[in-house]
């Protein structure tokens, strides 16, 4: 094992020659950088270091498939529940949202909201039954139960498309963060990245990929606590004085209270809604997650503390949102003689952690930035090498005839591959939009994904068939929807109007999956079908009791 280790790290440096000089080819020369702060530095130095080393403590412990994707099932609920969290709070809810709330005021609560209750039904519907019946990826939940070879291929190919896509708008996002906050070369920053990220994944597997993100959680959860405090410190902790300073410094004024700013439409307003709500419940990074901790109860703790962290982060994100509004906005260095703001959107959060803080908070809360791309980008690589190697090369192509070593193996290969690939489509992403990408990731997760979780928790009359073909027909229809949107159709390929008229599907396409699940069942009248309906009463005896469930594996 120690001689593959060698080969995996010369494989990296070979891959980080490779993309250095595709880095310095890219024409990054161009870039301005702007002033180098210290204090930030110095800081994600830390973090990289103290997370490397937990990587190097957490490599002794991966020492089989069981330690690699699940950490053994050694997690307490709690440090689970903070985990998760990590990994669902993404930069792009910690920047853009408070920038969303910046520009439009009340409107952009929809996302808070949305992502907020897409945890009440994960702990209610989903996260004790999981546990139950899987094992190291959200298909091992559905193969257990329908015929696994065409599931596994389904489940697997939507699995990486929405690690994929996910991958590059966190890669877009960093090299856009990183140029901003550092002053280094876009290219250069994903190409860190996606090192810090596969030596994460292949080196410590599980185990320090969970501390990354309860580590960021918490420095993530600290900062803006903190920054929330002083916001309110300095509105005498008067909501009033905090609300009128707001509204007297927004161009838009007391529009920033009301809706219909930000969405005119309320079909594509409750369209947004579920997508965020039902797409975060079909994440695979996030359904994997239930499978580190010991039993069911432990799931539903994960969940309930989850719940908890998030729905707080986005109470704070409101409270800095309208913060900037209030103190950004109300700083002559940053608006025109118009009033209007003169820098960057999403980086206003940043801005106000300087005239909060000064120069040292301004360290702080960029190495946090920082810290929470790592956490999400390690979370999403060890979900990808689940599906390459467990639910396609280990179960599908040998059909169990895997040793442990070789499954670990595949694995890293996998994760090296994955952050390869990442690194590449980070470049030749680079000018796209991030907002439509990660559209793109709730749609898909939101309208294949969770249909199927759903129906095969709870419907006896779902089959294999219904499943495949349904999941099949939902995946390209979301696509389809999401390419003929205006976002994708009109402004990216330059078309002059777009044929289905909403950038966010999920209100048409998830109804469509879970209608198309339903006709291929029905209409199943197969051998296999007999088989997939009968075996429901025990699969769901297992789901609601644990007999039978894989258990933690001792460290």
């Amino acid at each position: 094992m120690r001689q593959f280790n060698t080969f995996i790290l010369l494989l990296l440096l070979l891959c980080s020659n490779l993309a250095f000089g595709a880095a310095f080819d890219s024409g990054d020369d161009e870039v301005v950088k702007n002033e180098l702060n210290i204090t930030a530095v110095i800081l994600f130095l830390a973090f990289v270091l103290v997370t490397l080393g937990i990587t190097y403590y957490s490599n002794k412990k991966t020492n089989s498939a069981a330690a690699f994707f699940t950490a053994g099932g050694g997690i307490s609920g709690f440090q689970n529940g903070l985990a998760i969290s990590g990994d669902y709070m993404s930069a792009a809810a910690f920047l853009g949202l408070t920038a969303l709330i910046f520009s439009y005021g009340f409107d952009a609560l929809v996302y808070p909201v949305g992502w907020t209750i897409a945890w009440p039904v994960i702990l209610f519907l989903i996260a004790e039954r999981f546990r139950n019946l899987g094992k190291f990826t959200f298909t091992d939940v559905i193969a257990l139960r329908l015929e696994e070879k065409p599931i596994r291929i389904v489940a697997a190919l939507s699995t990486l498309v929405i690690v994929i896509f996910y991958l590059i708008a966190q890669m877009v996002g960093a090299g856009q963060l990183i140029q901003t906050l550092f002053g280094l070369p876009y290219a250069l920053a994903v190409v860190l990245v996606g090192i810090l990220m596969v030596c994460y994944v292949v080196f410590g597997g599980m185990h320090a990929t969970t501390w990354v993100q309860i580590i960021k959680a918490s420095l993530l959860l600290g900062g803006t606590t903190l920054m929330a405090l002083m916001i309110l410190y300095l509105s005498k902790f008067d909501l009033n004085y905090y609300f009128d300073l707001a509204i007297n410094n927004h161009p838009k004024g007391e529009a920033i209270m009301k809706a219909g700013v930000f969405f005119k439409d309320p079909i594509a307003t409750i369209s947004l809604g579920l997508a965020v709500t039902f797409g975060t419940a079909g994440l695979p990074h996030i359904l994997m997650r239930f499978f580190t901790v010991k039993d069911a109860s432990e799931a539903r703790k994960s969940a309930f503390y989850a719940t908890g962290f998030i729905g707080y982060f986005f109470i704070l994100t409101f409270v800095l949102g309208f913060g900037a509004i209030a103190f950004v906005l109300g700083d002559p260095k940053y608006v025109d003689a118009q009033g209007n703001f003169t820098g960057a959107t999403n980086m206003v959060v940043i801005l106000l952690s300087e005239i909060l803080g000064g120069n040292v908070l301004l360290g702080f809360i960029s190495a946090v930035a920082f810290a929470t791309i790592l956490a999400v980008v390690a979370g999403l690589c060890i979900s990808g090498a689940g599906a390459i190697a467990h639910d396609l090369y280990t179960t599908t192509i040998k059909k169990g005839n895997v040793d442990s070593k070789m499954a670990i193996r595949v694995s890293k290969i996998s994760a090296v591959v994955l952050g390869v690939i990442a690194i590449v489509l980070g470049f030749v992403f680079e000018n796209q939009n991030v907002a439509f990408i990660v559209g793109l990731v709730f749609g898909i997760a939101g309208s294949v994904n969770f249909p199927i979780i759903l129906l095969c928790i709870y419907w006896k009359g779902l089959t294999t068939r219904g499943v495949f073909m349904g999941g099949l027909i939902g995946l390209i229809s979301v696509v389809s929807f999401v390419i003929l949107s205006p976002s994708m159709w009109v402004k990216t390929l330059g078309f002059e109007k777009a044929i289905f008229p909403y950038d966010h599907p999920a209100i048409f396409s998830i109804p469509l999956t879970f209608f198309l699940l339903w006709f291929f069942s029905i209409t199943d009248k197969s051998e296999r079908a007999k088989i997939d309906k009968e075996g429901f009463e025990a699969f769901d005896f297992r789901a609601k009791t644990g007999i039978g469930a894989d258990k933690a594996v001792a460290h």
